[in-house]
């Protein structure tokens, strides 16, 4: 047994890597299929016998401390994310290490603006939905960011097909209602408010959002940030850095830092005078 990286390299404890079978056990190729055979019983690069041949078996794997081998699943469901190649069984392993999840399947969707995104399906292990912003926590301790995935859907059972295995395309898409988080909804009240809390919903794909949820924790990332942060400018016509996003990451926090700078740029206004200028700008901006 062999876990390999694509140079055919062995990987280091606990990395991922294609499992790879070698020996005398190793069938001859497949029946009446050359071109398969040439591309799955690969020469052995660890033999002096020119004739051994290594299976390219396509499951991903990793070897764990104690020498035993863990399968994470298939090789082959690599998915590329914002740049990044993952492979969703690794994802899926961690999920495997958390007490209050039973299964759980992670699968690249359009988010329907053209990109991908991560989707978690997870089967708990009672009857109590888990804590989203829980499992998102659980899962940055382990994983790095672009790994954690944008989208929990909470199901009673995974889906399978006749053999037993993980029926794909059978899960269902995820829907727009705002995931259950650790704090509590909180509508909008001020206009700043009401205006990030339509910008934020629409860029993240849900109903509604609160003022105190966590942009990150509804599933956003970088580049969504980059579009919020370019439409929380046209909106409100400020320069406003795309670090104050990451620096004030709810609804409250945010309206409150694009305020302080409205501020600052109409301070020899009334607040009758500012709160008019602001709710002109906010009629000025075209709905998206």
């Amino acid at each position: 047994i062999y876990i390999l990286d694509p140079q055919l390299n062995p990987v280091p404890i606990g990395v991922a890597g294609e499992l790879h079978i070698g020996g005398v056990g190793v069938a001859r190729g497949y029946l009446n299929r050359p071109e398969l055979t040439a591309e799955r019983f690969i020469a052995d690069p660890f033999s002096d016998d020119g004739a051994a041949r290594l299976y390219k078996t396509g499951d991903l794997a990793r070897y764990l401390a104690d020498g035993n081998v863990e399968f994470l699943g298939r090789y082959d469901r690599q998915v590329k994310i914002r740049g990044f190649r993952i492979e969703p069984g690794e994802i899926e392993a961690v999920f495997d290490e958390n007490p209050a999840i039973r299964q759980a399947a992670v699968v690249a969707r359009d988010d329907g603006s053209g990109e991908k995104r991560l989707v978690a399906y997870v089967v708990p292990t009672g009857s109590q939905v888990p804590n989203i912003s829980e499992l998102r926590s659980f899962l940055r301790e382990k994983l790095p960011e672009y790994m954690v995935p944008a989208a929990f859907v909470v199901l009673q059972a995974l889906p399978l097909t006749p053999s037993g295995k993980v029926d794909r395309n059978a899960l269902p898409e995820p829907d727009q209602n705002r995931p259950a988080l650790e704090k509590a909804f909180v509508e909008a009240r001020s206009l700043a408010e009401k205006l990030l809390a339509g910008i934020w919903a629409d860029v993240l794909k849900i109903d509604r959002v609160g003022i105190h949820d966590n942009f990150f924790d509804l599933g956003g990332h970088s580049l969504l940030a980059v579009r919020v942060a370019s439409r929380a400018r046209d909106a409100f016509q400020i320069d406003l850095p795309l670090r104050t996003l990451f620096e004030n990451p709810t609804i409250e926090g945010l309206a409150v830092a694009i305020e302080d700078i409205l501020t600052r740029e109409i301070e020899n206004l009334t607040e009758d005078e500012a709160q008019m200028l602001l709710q002109e700008r906010v009629d000025s901006v075209e709905p998206r």
